[in-house]
C-alpha cells in the first residue's frame, strides 16, 4: 500500500506513452532494451504498463538534453 505522504502509482499502457512521447511501439520497445527507457511492468499474463513518473522524467530528461542543459 502507498504511503499517505506519497502519490499514487499511476501505470500508463502503451497507447498513451506512445501519444505522450510520440514514439512509436518498435521505438519504445528498442530503447528499452537499449537502457534508455523506462522498463514497463508486468500487469498481467499479456499486458504491461509504464510507471507515469518514470515516464515523465524521462520527457523531462530528453527536454533538457534538447536544450544542451543537464
Amino acid at each position: 500500500m502507498a504511503k499517505q505522504n506519497q502519490a499514487p502509482v499511476v501505470i500508463l499502457r502503451r497507447n498513451v506513452v506512445e501519444a505522450r512521447t510520440g514514439l512509436s511501439r518498435s521505438t519504445i520497445y528498442a530503447a528499452v532494451s537499449d537502457g534508455k527507457f523506462p522498463p514497463p511492468i508486468s500487469l498481467g499474463a499479456r499486458a504491461v504498463g509504464w510507471i507515469e513518473s518514470e515516464v515523465e522524467q524521462w520527457l523531462v530528461q530528453r527536454v533538457a538534453s534538447s536544450r544542451g542543459q543537464k
